[in-house]
């Protein structure tokens, strides 16, 4: 339960600027806030059922080829993922994996996080072969109530490093909430 406690959430996912804050997050004095940040535990099954979700993971976890060596930070992810899905939303994880130099490497796929995912949570989780694009939003779109998906490696694209807000515009874009 305090897992899901230290998770907040924005509740307007096209107004949240990346995974971290910018100066246009400041406002006015007086100003009512964009999107209402709350816990996890604040949402119930009136909130996230039929919702589409993405949730910010730490799946960074250790490979030794495509073999996951240490899945502590993947078994941390599960509380708060099975939660979401008994309560209908449909989820989908991103996270980055290594530093990949130039674009897609294969070695920094997250392929076998969604393997071991799987078998963590008791679901499949369809593995998407791009974190943005049509393809990603048809497979959003796609998913049913209480089903995961996880999106490729962020960190194939650079624009992830930097919070580009045109970058996060595409990545929130087929999503209702941010966890």
């Amino acid at each position: 339960k305090s897992i899901k406690m230290k998770i907040c959430i924005a509740l307007v996912l096209p107004f949240v600027s990346g995974f971290a804050p910018t100066s246009q997050s400041v406002r006015p004095l007086g100003a009512k806030p964009v999107s209402a940040k709350k816990s996890v535990d604040d949402l119930g099954e009136a909130d996230l059922k039929g919702k589409k979700v993405l949730i910010r993971c730490d799946l960074n976890v250790p490979l030794d080829g495509k073999t996951i060596t240490d899945d502590t930070r993947i078994r941390a992810s599960v509380p708060t993922l099975k939660y979401l899905l008994d309560n209908g939303a449909a989820v989908t994880m991103c996270s980055h994996l290594g530093r990949p130099k130039d674009g897609p490497e294969d070695k920094f796929s997250l392929a076998p996080v969604a393997t071991r995912m799987s078998e963590c949570l008791g679901v499949e989780v369809k593995m998407a072969p791009d974190c943005i694009g049509d393809e990603v939003g048809t497979m959003v779109s796609d998913l049913g109530e209480g089903e995961a998906l996880l999106l490729e490696n962020t960190r194939f694209y650079k624009e992830e490093e930097k919070n580009d807000p045109k970058f996060v515009e595409e990545l929130a874009k087929p999503f209702d909430l941010f966890v």
